[in-house]
C-alpha cells in the first residue's frame, strides 16, 4: 500500500474529531469531485457517516473503531488512486495542506502505516521505575 494512503486514512480520520472537521470535509469532497464526479455524493455520504461513527469511538476512547475507520479510508483512497501516482501526488499534497494541519497530534491512531505530523510526549520515572516510549509496536522481553 502507497505510504500516503495510510498517513491520509490516519490523518482524516483524526481530523472527524476535530473543530476543523467541515473544511477537511469540504476540501476533501472537492477534490473527489474534481478526480472522480461520479463518486463524490457518495464520498460526502460516507464521510458524514464515518464523522459520526469516529465521534463515538473517540468518546468511548475505543481504537479498535479507530482502527476500523482508518483501514476503510484506506481502501476506498487506495481504490481511487490505483495505480495513478499523479492522483497520488495530488492526495499528498491535499494531505499536507487541508488535512494534516487540523489533526490534534494527542489522539493516537493504530493503522499500518506512516503517521502525518508529529506526537510530543514526556514521561518521567522516579526511584527503580523505568520508561519505555516507542513511536509503535514495542515488544519488551525481560528474564
Amino acid at each position: 500500500m502507497d505510504p500516503i494512503v495510510a498517513s491520509a486514512a490516519t490523518a482524516l480520520v483524526g481530523a472527524m474529531v476535530t473543530d476543523a472537521w467541515q473544511d477537511v470535509h469540504t476540501a476533501l469532497v472537492s477534490w473527489w469531485r474534481r478526480v472522480c464526479p461520479q463518486q463524490a455524493d457518495s464520498v460526502d455520504a460516507e464521510l458524514e457517516q464515518s464523522r459520526d461513527r469516529a465521534v463515538a469511538a473517540h468518546r468511548e476512547r475505543d481504537t479498535d473503531a479507530e482502527s476500523e475507520l482508518v483501514a476503510a479510508w484506506e481502501d476506498r483512497l487506495a481504490e481511487l488512486l490505483g495505480e495513478n501516482r499523479e492522483l497520488a501526488d495530488e492526495l499528498r499534497r491535499l494531505m499536507e495542506r487541508d488535512i494534516a494541519p487540523h489533526v490534534h497530534h494527542e489522539h493516537v491512531h493504530q493503522d499500518t502505516g506512516n503517521r502525518a505530523g508529529t506526537q510530543e510526549v514526556h514521561a518521567e520515572a522516579s526511584g527503580n521505575a523505568r520508561v519505555f516510549i516507542a513511536g509503535r509496536d514495542q515488544h519488551i522481553h525481560e528474564p
